[in-house]
């Protein structure tokens, strides 16, 4: 296992120096879920929930979250975002939506932080917007798919949704 790289020799907490890096071109894809009941899938399906269109404006707000990561997570650097995208997928078998975040940079450090809070927001405004008919909604499986630039890469061969 490496070392945890947001301490100092002695323990204090700091902000990772990426000033020697090299900039990449650095992905992030990132995946979630919120299963809910049939009819709140319905509701979501159809576009019909009270508060407007339920899915356009978590979209919204999963990239606003992506832009405002570092103020939101402590130790993350501001990064200039290239390209962040969000899209849905509605899993009526498993009354579920999925949400994918795709962030892009090109930098010294990575932007898995910044898909995961996107994904994570982007289901939780799916909530907000749906907890009036639907209290017992469930986020789950807020997971890393893919990271790509920089030196470690990696890619995450079962995802959930193949399940």
């Amino acid at each position: 296992m490496t070392e945890l790289t947001h301490f100092d020799a002695q323990g204090q907490a700091h902000m990772v120096d990426v000033g020697a890096k090299p900039n990449t071109h650095r992905i992030a894809i990132a995946e979630g879920f919120i299963t809910m009941q049939p009819a709140t899938l319905d509701i979501i399906a159809a576009g019909t929930a009270k508060k407007g269109d339920v899915l356009g404006i978590a979209r919204i707000a999963g990239i606003m979250a992506a832009k405002k990561t570092s103020e939101l997570i402590p130790l993350c650097h501001p990064i200039a975002l290239t390209k962040v995208a969000v899209d849905f997928e509605l899993l009526p078998e498993k009354n579920a939506v999925r949400c994918e975040v795709r962030t892009e940079t090109v930098g010294p450090t990575g932007v898995e932080m910044e898909a995961l809070t996107a994904v994570q927001v982007a289901l939780l405004t799916v909530y907000d917007m749906c907890k009036a008919i639907d209290k017992g909604m469930v986020m789950s499986s807020i997971l890393l798919l893919t990271k790509q630039g920089g030196k470690n890469e990696s890619h995450l061969s079962n995802k959930i949704s193949d399940k």
